[in-house]
């Protein structure tokens, strides 16, 4: 069993005290306000959460939860420290990290007076970048110690909500951490071993963006549901209906298929879709902004590659693929047609291989109805390797499989624009990402 600071007995601390200590650990809950520590210590929760005045009762009484002002003696008493001060907005819309940096020149004042390894643990949700540039800094100028070798960094995103914060502490769909060395995730892993669910260990700033990323996306889903929700009710059908009927479907609509970051949408569906939907929204007097908003963000993605692109300083561009998706000969609203488009149109020399349209080159006429912009026909080619050798930059457009080995193939001099995922790393070098 740990031995365990919670710093800030707010909404969070406080759940995860209660909890922690009813598991058997032993918890020093740590807050500024008397008030507060008053009621915790006689049993007491000072917010309405369902059974949390129950788990409380229950660690005061057995005396594995106590209460404490003094974070610098805690730390003594302890090997576990999470802090769970509060991350407000400041005036701007960024986050106020004062509560953050208080809590850590308290910190370092007890690191500093202790041996043993210690992890701190930040549990406020912080944007990335918090932890090794305001948290780390901070500890280590003040406590005179090292991360990674006098004590330990962690970052534990939450996802706690409030009605059922006891439950979702207990039976979480995930918990993740963000750690700065293996002995800091060996402490956090064995703490979470009893949960009954897959512990996700990742590096500091990506655990800090899974958070963010959880909630803009809850925040993105309630506001999809009301837009539909109000376009049916504008049409006369009930949106509840539609939207239980939507979830019903676990393959694509509830589920990881789309959700992999990559390059932008297409075809003869989803572009064409969302314009009706604004448009009769548009007839309705109605707004949908975040319906509106979709092919506005699709079409900057395009953009957004071809600025990566330019950044090379390459104008032999061999693209790969160019139906919006592998295993169709299908180029309506194309993506990467667009992006060929661009391309030339700027001045680049571009060459385009795709193996579901080598029956277009065949053609006597010269000219295929189903291709967008005819003067793209004298830019394909039936051989990949000559596409590859013509280019500077390799761009693998969609995730035909034949193209899945150009990654590890490609000579070093030449560039490579990865907008599926092949790539196995981050950018790097010869190497680049679309969204790694």
């Amino acid at each position: 069993m740990a031995d365990i600071s919670i710093i800030g007995l707010g909404y969070v601390g406080l759940v995860c005290a209660a909890c922690q200590s009813n598991d058997g650990h032993t918890v020093i809950g740590i807050d500024v306000d008397p008030q507060k520590r008053a009621l915790v210590s006689s049993g007491v929760s000072p917010i309405v959460e369902k059974d949390l005045d129950r788990y409380l009762a229950k660690s005061i009484s057995n005396k594995r939860l106590t209460v404490s002002a003094d974070i610098a003696s805690s730390i003594a008493k302890t090997n576990i420290t999470f802090v769970c001060v509060g991350t407000p907005s400041d005036s701007q819309g960024g986050l106020e990290l004062k509560y953050i940096e208080q809590a850590c020149l308290e910190i370092a004042q007890g690191l500093k007076a202790i041996s043993h390894f210690h992890v701190v643990v930040i549990r406020s949700t912080v944007l990335p970048g918090t932890v090794l540039n305001v948290v780390k800094p901070l500890l280590e100028k003040c406590s005179g110690k090292r991360v990674g070798i006098d004590f330990g960094l962690a970052t534990n995103p939450e996802f706690l909500r409030e009605g059922t914060a006891i439950h979702d502490y207990n039976h979480p769909p995930m918990t993740v951490i963000g750690t700065s060395d293996s002995q800091s995730e060996a402490i956090l892993s064995d703490l979470y071993s009893s949960l009954p669910c897959e512990l996700v260990s990742l590096d500091i700033e990506t655990a800090e963006l899974v958070k963010y990323s959880c909630n803009a996306w809850h925040a993105t889903k309630v506001a999809f549901a009301n837009e539909i929700g109000s376009l049916a009710k504008s049409i006369g059908v009930d949106g509840r209906k539609v939207m239980k009927t939507v979830c019903m479907d676990k393959v694509l609509n509830i589920s990881e298929y789309y959700m992999r970051p990559g390059f932008a949408f297409g075809g003869s569906c989803l572009p064409k879709d969302l314009r009706a939907l604004n448009h009769e929204a548009r007839k309705r007097h109605m707004q949908l902004p975040l319906l509106s908003a979709v092919l506005e963000s699709n079409r900057k993605h395009i953009y957004k590659v071809f600025t990566q692109i330019k950044a090379l300083g390459q104008t032999r561009i061999g693209l790969l693929g160019l139906s919006f998706k592998a295993g169709t000969d299908d180029l309506r609203e194309s993506p990467l047609v667009e992006l060929a488009s661009l391309l030339t149109s700027k001045g680049f020399d571009v060459q385009i291989y795709d193996p579901n349209l080598n029956e277009m080159l065949s053609n006597d006429n010269g000219v295929d109805p189903r291709i967008p912009y005819p003067y793209l026909l004298r830019l394909l080619s039936e051989d990949m390797d000559e596409v590859i050798d013509f280019a500077e930059v390799v761009i693998i457009g969609n995730n035909e499989a034949e193209f899945s080995e150009v990654e590890s193939t490609l000579p070093h001099h030449k560039h490579l624009l990865d907008l599926v995922g092949f790539m196995p790393g981050t950018s790097g070098d010869n190497k680049h990402g679309v969204c790694w």
